[in-house]
């Protein structure tokens, strides 16, 4: 049960019983504290307590309401103050709320239990606010990059200082790596760690985003735009103005869209499809592939132009095989989470099972080392989790059958991960797909292609 959120009132009015009158209302609130003042500038002398609230009478000896309620939003934007008047004056009342008074209350019998109620509102958005700031603390903790990426190999170190060099300046990022390899988890550890970290965060994942809706979807789209655009719709761009826009598989862009993402990042403004208005934006750009863009640039599949507008602090992701010790770190760390997780007993890993760890290549890198030692927990006869445990289908070194390629072993390790899962949870494909951190979709399409089977 949370505990109720302590707020500083402070009331200035100059009537003395009055003033009284609505200190003894709002003094029924134990978690009020309240502090009167009948002058303007005895209130004013006292702002730097910082107070959440302050009840404002409009006509003071030294000043009237707008007078002092410009002086206090000047040295305190954030306090909500409440005017008060004798007068029922309708075009004052509005020239205070366009001020920045939070409400405008008329004096009358009822003053005080209004006044009641509007402290107890923003008491509430008061609450609401620090909840915010406290989730917010937790998310830039969660993406810290020392807790977030973990590792101690060299590769890793100079990720970390990678990181810290991006997050001190909005340069665009271009982060390369296998599959699995977290090249999201450090663009939201950059983000996190920037300026920008209190906008939003915004990841569009190119590849799972059909062509003919692509456009709508990063830039959007005006009501009647196209069949099926029965209102207006903001892009991602938008969504993400002052805060950091992720493009993960930006190689996956047709070359049509790749001219207009050029344009909209030279012109720094979007025009969303079917209107005529350019909006402009600030968002931070960020962008993703697990392909060598230089090479697509050279076989003529990404434009050359915006290879060079993206490039920005290119940071390449090593793969797991080659973080040597780092691969039990994480195992580790993925056990520790996951038996909290399902108020499990313990595991840790036997020295033969992390001998297997250490020798196998890992094509799926640190996506698949989290979903292997999940499973193997699971699997596990008791404490401690044994070679047989761990959930890996090729031997510790070869990797494919003769003749595959290496996309092919990948998909086979997939399926092979997932029909494991499906049998350590009764077929429930919600459940997996929660587990695995993968669409159900995927799942039902390898059911529909028989790569694994619900028994």
């Amino acid at each position: 049960m949370s505990v109720p959120l302590p707020v500083s009132i402070f009331i200035v009015e100059d009537n003395a019983w009055y003033g009284e009158l609505l200190e003894y209302k709002l003094a029924q609130n134990p978690d009020y504290s309240i502090r009167r003042f009948t002058t303007a500038q005895a209130c004013l002398d006292n702002l730097s307590d910082k107070p959440d609230i302050i009840t404002l009478d409009y006509s003071l000896p030294d000043g009237t309401g707008d007078q002092v309620l410009r002086q206090i939003k000047e040295r305190l934007p954030e306090v909500a103050v409440i005017a008060i008047s004798g007068q029922e004056d309708v075009r004052t009342a509005i020239g205070l709320l366009r001020q920045g008074a939070y409400d405008y209350l008329v004096k009358d019998e009822e003053t005080a239990d209004r006044l009641w109620n509007t402290v107890g509102n923003i008491r509430k958005q008061l609450e609401l606010r620090q909840e915010n700031t406290r989730l917010k603390e937790q998310i830039g903790q969660k993406y810290d990059p020392q807790r977030a990426i973990l590792g101690e190999s060299a590769q890793i170190k100079q990720l970390h200082s990678l990181i810290d060099k991006a997050a001190r300046t909005n340069i665009t990022v271009s982060i390369s790596g296998e599959t699995g390899t977290g090249k999201e988890l450090v663009a939201k550890a950059i983000h996190f760690r920037s300026d920008r970290r209190d906008a939003a965060f915004v990841a569009v994942n190119v590849a799972a985003i059909p062509r003919d809706l692509l456009e709508s979807e990063l830039f959007g789209h005006e009501k009647g735009a196209f069949t099926g655009a029965i209102g207006r719709r903001i892009g991602r761009f938008e969504e993400a103005h002052k805060g950091t826009l992720f493009l993960d598989e930006i190689s996956e862009l047709d070359l049509g869209l790749q001219a207009k993402l050029l344009r909209v990042l030279q012109e720094r403004e979007v025009t969303r499809v079917g209107g005529n208005s350019r909006i402009p934006f600030d968002a931070r750009l960020m962008v993703a592939t697990h392909r060598d863009l230089n090479q697509e640039v050279k076989e003529g599949r990404f434009r050359e132009d915006l290879y060079y507008r993206l490039l920005g602090l290119p940071i390449m992701l090593p793969p797991l095989r080659e973080r040597g010790h780092d691969i039990l770190l994480l195992a580790n760390a993925f056990l520790k989470e996951f038996c909290s997780q399902n108020n499990m007993v313990p595991c840790s890993l036997s020295s033969p099972a992390q001998q297997k760890l250490l020798q196998y290549n890992f094509p799926g890198n640190v996506r698949e080392l989290k979903a292997v030692v999940e499973l193997a927990a699971v699997l596990a006869e008791n404490d401690q989790i044994q070679p047989q445990d761990l959930p890996l289908r090729h031997g510790p070194t070869d990797m494919a059958a003769p003749g595959a390629t290496t996309n092919e072993s990948l998909r086979v390790q997939m399926a092979n991960i997932v029909q494991r899962y499906l049998d350590a949870h009764n077929g429930n494909i919600l459940q997996v797909a929660a587990k695995l951190q993968i669409g159900k979709s995927t799942i039902y399409r390898m059911v529909q292609n028989n790569e694994v089977r619900i028994r």
